[in-house]
Order: structure tokens, then C-alpha cells, then sequence
């Protein structure tokens, strides 16, 4: 397939529970232009971007998955769930090999700049949640290469936003906490894994600066806005979810409550 054939397949899975194993991506630059040809086209569609997800900002997960280094891709109005209470419901019959990835969101304030350190970059914050983004493969048993996850949306499916806390209190003391905070994630009741801070490039404060940093050398995607929201990436690996499972989060070490959500 070409580039424009390769475009026209992944619109027509998006949001279905179709696969493709002979989609194949020649390298980053073509996937790059995918993906933008795709937010074109999504754009024009009507879809609103909500902000940014940065892929494979785990680097204790890049050999499992055959990638070196993070990848990025645009996170839609109709791909993010609001759980204001903590607690979600998500059906998974429209999404290809599911897997749950705890994380930190990010909301913008103003756009953050390439050069800004990390307390430059809280100060372009102002509201913090925990999320869990359940990522999706068009690629049958999760067989891709960086390329193909980068074109394909990223591999996002959907984005679980927990309650937003406003991050002007104490910005200080949340950005250390940003760095040093552990998470533990559950299956019906029973601990499954855990992750710290430090897994996404060193904190989710890294990991917007590294998104900011390669922003700016791409040659046309659309620059990080105020109101955005970044999923900065998981804090544990990625585990496959079923229907009629119940998975969980708890925090230590940060002010940020769990979430509860349900798969059918």
C-alpha cells in the first residue's frame, strides 16, 4: 500500500474492531505524514482535538515492543471519558485487542515553549488528573513497528480523565510530587502491577517537555495550544482488558485519587 491507501485504511478502522496485518509503514517521516494527512481528514470530518498522548514514554517497555524511543499522536473529543466521580463504564466492542495504561493528564493553560524547564512547564499548567488510556493495535497480537503505532493514531483508543485538581495551591510541592510518586494497579481486588514516576522519561513533567522539544522540530504539525489536554504516558505495562473485569488505581506519594473502571 502507499500512503494514501495506507491513510485510507486506518480512517476506516478507526473506532471499528477491524485489524490489518499487511499494513506496513516505511519509516517515521511517512508516518508522520500519515498522521497528519489523518487529522486533516478527521478535522474536516468534524472531530475536535482535545490535545496530545505520547506513546512509549516507557522506556522499561521499548524492548518488549521493539521501539526506542516515545512516539506521539492527537487525542479527539469523542476518544476522551470523563469519570468526574472516579468510577467508568467502557464497552469494548468497537476496540481492537484493548490493554489499560494508568497515567498523569496535563491540562494547558497557555502553551508551553521549547527550552522551558520543568518548573516553566508547571507554570503552563493549571489542573492535573490521573487518566488511563485504553490503547487499541489494528496490528493482529500487537505485531508493529514504531512507524505503524505512530501512524495508527497512536494506538489510542480512548482516554478515562479522573477529577481535575487545580495545580495554582501548591505548584511547587506538586511538581516534586510529579517526580516521585509510585502507582498500583488493580484487577477485580488483585494487585496486578505497579509503576513509578520516574518510568516516563522521568516524570510526566519529562515527558511534556520531550512532546514540546519534538514538536518543534517536525516539520508541520500543529503546535501544543492552550486547553489542551497531554497524556503523558503509562506508568506500568500495558495488560489486556476483557469484558466483565473491573480495573482499579491507587497512588502513593501524590494527591491524586484512583480510578475505578469497568469494562463490557
Amino acid at each position: 500500500m502507499d500512503e494514501a491507501q495506507i491513510t485510507n485504511r486506518l480512517m476506516t478502522l478507526w473506532g471499528g474492531t477491524g485489524q490489518d496485518a499487511t499494513l506496513e509503514v516505511a519509516d517515521m517521516e511517512a508516518a508522520g505524514r500519515i498522521r497528519s494527512r489523518m487529522h486533516q481528514l478527521r478535522a474536516g470530518a468534524g472531530d475536535r482535538v482535545a490535545g496530545r498522548k505520547i506513546g512509549f514514554s516507557n522506556r522499561t517497555l521499548w524492548p518488549l515492543y521493539g521501539v526506542d524511543g516515545p512516539i506521539w499522536n492527537y487525542v479527539w473529543d469523542s476518544t476522551v471519558i470523563e469519570a468526574e466521580a472516579g468510577v467508568a463504564e467502557i464497552p469494548l466492542h468497537a476496540l481492537p485487542e484493548p490493554r489499560i495504561e494508568p497515567e498523569i493528564v496535563l491540562h494547558l493553560a497557555r502553551a508551553p515553549e521549547p527550552g522551558m524547564n520543568e518548573a516553566d512547564l508547571m507554570g503552563c499548567i493549571d489542573r492535573i488528573a490521573h487518566g488511563c488510556e485504553i490503547v487499541v493495535s489494528v496490528f493482529p497480537e500487537w505485531r508493529f513497528s514504531a512507524a505503524g503505532a505512530t501512524a495508527a493514531y497512536g494506538l489510542h483508543g480512548r482516554l478515562v480523565v479522573g477529577p481535575w485538581f487545580e495545580t495554582h495551591r501548591n505548584p511547587q510541592a506538586l511538581a516534586a510530587q510529579l517526580s516521585d510518586f509510585g502507582v498500583a494497579l488493580r484487577r477485580d481486588g488483585a494487585l496486578l502491577d505497579s509503576g513509578h514516576a520516574r518510568n516516563v522519561l522521568g516524570g510526566p513533567l519529562s515527558a511534556l517537555r520531550h512532546l514540546v522539544e519534538t514538536l518543534a522540530q517536525e516539520p508541520d504539525p500543529a503546535p501544543l495550544q492552550a486547553g489542551e489536554i497531554i497524556s503523558t504516558g503509562t506508568l506500568t505495562d500495558a495488560h489486556p482488558v476483557q469484558p466483565g473485569t473491573v480495573w482499579s488505581t491507587e497512588f502513593q506519594g501524590i494527591s491524586l485519587p484512583g480510578l475505578e473502571i469497568r469494562f463490557v
